[in-house]
């Protein structure tokens, strides 16, 4: 569990049983049933006004769950993921044929992004911050009498902050500094964008080595192809720069893009990208041709869901020499994760990466062990990360999940406690309504021998409470008797506390439903556990 994780310990109504209905009603029994309970609550049907709202509340609650049950798409949706999935934009998007499966599927992609929409207004600006430490005196000292130096060799800070104008502009305000050995530059660049049909434009105004102009767009040609490109004029020392680029991006399958992309400026380059992507692995292979270099590169990525982790590989060779890397990166919470790499390459040496992320803000920390690829300084720098990181995770991490998971805890006890107070409100007033349809329903089975609830209780077995007729119980005569019809009661298998009168009296505890009952004049009494389906009365009464 992340630490940012919210709870899914709240209650949730069950709309089948608030109606009575089994989960495969027809859209028959689903009327007759919202029909029956209209007859109870329609606020129309009580006069004075105490007695009109309390109606009216129970009967928006009918509504809503005749709303959803009734229509077959919000039916699956509920069905499948409850009524979260209710509450989760962008269903109305989705074609209405799909599979449990598929349902799933889709809730998860558009929870992602709610998450991530929430993520971003949260989290503006944008950024990240890299610092150069250049730690290679460590294993190669250039004086072995004094201790070695560790210093920074260069740092850059980029940041942007995106203003939505409406919903097809938005503008984009971005900058950033560098500085190494002393020497530093900065720029910042002004977007604005626009989303046309099946595609968008965008204007970019900048200075800070020289003024810039740009303009760029894409179009999506097809369900498979999109297309970008643009310009861009740099004015620099008395002359114009300038630089042009296209990417053409094919979906091959499912789970795999292709990618050309072109770009001609001072240091022109053509890249072709092959993408892919499942559940549990990533794949990434590139050929660039372009000047200083030529290289081919590849990167592997094997996802653990389960340990919200991911190992990752990559090589590059080509013109400037030789590269490999491998890392791993961890979810530390719902916004946050931290990622380790080590790199090791001709001519460049060994150097260990660190970045930590938060939201949309990055931090970067590439140290330069060597210049050679010393075993040394392989070992340590392969090493260092774990220890650091079960440091970390037991003298940080953890406590902080426990103290996350106990302040959900309380959050979700607090958010049950508010909707069982509301129950047992709604629970009174429901009784209070249904007592004129008690009385006829009782008079109806009286004169012609029928199925008569004497007495009902909804609770803690007796053997588990010293007091069963008091707090850890609940009358449940009078709703019962209203669910009776044709000298029958038929109750679902499903947890009974969210009938009409009835509340759960001990959460998280073992319930049963007690009933006393007249049948053809016959007095009986039975038990039965909260899940179980009831038929009254017992085949061996007829």
């Amino acid at each position: 569990m992340s630490v940012d994780a919210e709870t899914d310990n709240e209650l949730e109504e069950n709309y089948y049983t608030f109606l009575n209905l089994p989960r495969d009603a027809t859209g028959e029994q689903i009327n007759a049933a919202y029909r029956k309970l209209s007859r109870i609550y329609h606020p129309d049907k009580h006069v004075d006004v105490e007695s009109k709202q309390k109606a009216e509340q129970l009967f928006n609650r009918t509504k809503r769950a005749y709303e959803v049950l009734s229509d077959p798409h919000k039916r699956a949706i509920y069905d499948c993921v409850g009524q979260k999935g209710l509450q989760t934009v962008g269903w109305e998007l989705v074609h209405r044929t799909k599979t449990p499966a598929e349902i799933r599927e889709e809730y998860e992609r558009l929870a992602q992004a709610a998450e991530e929409r929430k993520l971003q207004q949260r989290t503006n600006p944008r950024g990240n911050i890299t610092v150069n430490v250049n730690a290679t005196e460590i294993f190669t000292p250039y004086d072995e009498t004094q201790l070695p130096r560790i210093e920074v060799s260069s740092m850059s800070i980029s940041q942007s902050i995106e203003a939505p104008i409406n919903r097809k502009d938005t503008l984009t305000l971005g900058g950033n500094l560098y500085s190494s050995n002393g020497n530093g530059n900065g720029n910042f660049i002004l977007c604005g964008r626009r989303l046309v049909n099946k595609g968008w434009l965008q204007i970019d105004v900048g200075a800070g080595n020289g003024p810039l102009l740009g303009f760029k767009g894409g179009r999506t040609l097809s369900s498979v192809v999109t297309v970008n490109g643009g310009t861009s004029m740099n004015f620099r020392d008395g002359r114009v720069i300038p630089a042009v680029f296209s990417a053409l991006a094919v979906q091959l399958d499912k789970h795999t893009m292709g990618s050309l992309t072109l770009n001609v400026s001072n240091q022109s380059s053509m890249t072709t990208q092959i993408d892919s992507s499942t559940e549990k692995h990533a794949w990434t292979t590139s050929f660039v041709i372009g000047f200083p270099h030529i290289y081919l590169s590849a990167a592997y990525t094997r996802k653990m869901i389960e340990n919200e982790l991911k190992l990752k590989l990559a090589a590059k060779l080509g013109t400037f020499g030789f590269l490999a890397e491998y890392g791993a990166e961890k979810k530390i919470s719902k916004y946050s994760s931290v990622f380790a790499a080590v790199s090791l390459g001709i001519p460049s040496g060994v150097m260990l990466k660190f970045k930590i992320v938060r939201s949309n803000q990055s931090y970067i920390f590439p140290i330069h062990l060597s210049e050679e690829i010393v075993p040394a300084a392989v070992f340590y720098a392969t090493v260092t990360p774990v220890l650091m990181w079960f440091f970390i995770k037991k003298s940080i991490l953890d406590p902080m999940r426990l103290d996350q998971k106990n302040a959900d805890i309380e959050k979700a006890k607090r958010s049950n406690e508010q909707r069982l107070t509301r129950q047992r409100q709604e629970a009174r007033s429901a009784i209070e309504l249904m007592q004129h349809t008690y009385e006829r329903i009782v008079s109806e089975e009286s004169s012609r021998g029928g199925l008569i609830i004497t007495s009902a209780t909804y609770g803690q077995p007796e053997e588990s409470s010293s007091n069963f007729q008091n707090n850890a119980s609940v009358d449940v005569t009078i709703p019962l008797q209203c669910l009776v019809k044709d000298g029958t009661l038929i109750l679902y298998q499903s947890s009974k506390s969210e009938l009409p009168g009835f509340y759960d009296p001990c959460i998280g505890e073992d319930k049963i439903l007690k009933i006393e009952y007249m049948f053809r004049n016959q007095n009986n009494v039975v038990i039965f556990k909260d899940m179980d389906s009831v038929r009254l009365p017992l085949s061996s009464n007829n």
